[in-house]
């Protein structure tokens, strides 16, 4: 996944933008029991990759509650310490676990149930490799949902990247309908 970081600092959406789309409207859009409700459950290990300042991060953690653990996993320092502090604000920092890794690694050894990606596969250089080492985590049988914004993903786009999910070694489990998004589960085959 290799690219210079001048490239993936452009790729990624900066922190300071963080409010203009995770706020409390987004709230009316994205209802976080909802949309992972039918794939998340109590007790559960689920990581939140591109967790950005902690909107899905905070809703995962009160799905697979007290026995359960989020991995929220973020490039930038900035989003996972708005996170920690979302967090703490809304007692759930035992949780979280928050992991900063790198533009072509993920950094993360452990296996989990479930691994969201919302709006932000488009972000990453290798979108294959990115894929590869989601698949290393997930448990067998585990599932994996992407979510990714129509406004910056055509379904051309959206649709070549299921095609390499494919050749990785997913299965199509359920597509979602989710607001503003193009979306699709994939089952660890």
């Amino acid at each position: 996944m290799s690219k210079s970081n001048h490239e993936t600092k452009r790729r990624v959406c900066p922190w300071r933008h963080v409010y203009t789309f995770d706020n409390i409207l987004r709230r009316l859009f994205h209802n976080t029991a909802t949309i992972f409700g039918p794939y998340v459950k109590a007790g559960m290990t689920v990581m939140d990759v591109g967790c950005g300042a902690g909107f899905t991060s905070i809703g995962l953690a009160r799905i697979v509650g007290r026995k359960g653990r989020v991995i929220s996993v973020d490039l930038q320092q900035e989003m996972l310490d708005i996170l920690r502090k979302r967090a703490e604000r809304a007692g759930l920092a035992d949780l979280i676990q928050l992991r900063r890794c790198e533009a072509d690694s993920l950094g993360i050894s452990d296996t989990v149930d479930f691994v969201n990606a919302f709006w932000m596969v488009h972000e990453v250089p290798d979108t294959r490799e990115f894929l590869r080492q989601v698949h290393a985590c997930l448990k067998p049988s585990g599932k994996f949902l992407v979510a990714e914004p129509k406004l910056h993903v055509s379904s051309d786009e959206f649709q070549k990247m299921v095609v390499t999910a494919r050749d990785v070694g997913y299965g199509v489990w359920d597509k979602p309908r989710i607001a503003f998004s193009r979306a699709v589960v994939f089952l660890r085959a």
